[in-house]
């Protein structure tokens, strides 16, 4: 028979090799990793990234305000959320808020343009004024680093149009999934929440 100190260790093995996390085994069985606590969130305003028009843009020219990072689309069945980005970048943008939009050809190869006719669509059928940038790799090894450290904190987008809140200090606070329109109460009160905060 084992004795309990036997049990013990055996049990650790097995645990270790399952290959489960600690906070894996807090969550309980079948629970996803909690992600970083929001006061250890890295901030993005660290990081460059490209506009459209090829520019450089640190990220920390936007210190200070509030955004919603999107991956966005042309051809998605979500891309007529574009209209509700643009309709909450003109609501909150003299408060100190912005939508950044990332187009981005990973989930069903739904943004095939080029940089031109991204912009020309966004402009001529959505009216877009939010700052666009240049297509991004949102999953996998090639990640942009961006995408890296907002997966990090709130979750890797599941598709098109998954939804970052960021807040005045860089860090992600919350992220809402494609099924989640801009208009949704819930993001109005997020946004409205960080907008107060120093």
């Amino acid at each position: 028979m084992l004795s309990r100190v036997a049990i013990g260790s055996l049990a650790l093995a097995l645990f270790a090799a399952s290959g489960c996390t600690d906070s894996q085994a807090q969550a309980g069985p079948g629970a996803s990793p909690k992600p970083a606590a929001d006061a250890k969130a890295r901030s993005i305003h660290a990081l460059a990234v490209k506009r459209l028009d090829g520019a450089n843009v640190p990220l920390s020219s936007f210190a200070g305000k509030v955004l919603l990072i999107v991956n966005t689309a042309s051809e998605c069945g979500f891309t007529p959320q574009y209209a509700g980005l643009e309709a909450l970048q003109e609501k909150y943008q003299a408060r100190g808020f912005s939508v950044l939009g990332f187009p981005s050809n990973d989930f069903g190869g739904q943004e095939p343009g080029s940089a031109e006719q991204i912009a020309t669509f966004c402009k001529s059928k959505y009216g877009v004024s939010f700052p666009l940038f240049q297509k991004t790799k949102t999953l996998g090894s090639e990640r942009a680093p961006l995408y890296a450290l907002l997966s990090e904190a709130k979750g890797a987008p599941k598709w098109n149009f998954h939804k970052y809140l960021i807040d005045k200090r860089g860090r992600p606070v919350e992220a809402w999934p494609s099924s989640v329109s801009p208009q949704a109460p819930e993001i109005a009160s997020a946004i409205e929440r960080e907008l107060l905060l120093p």
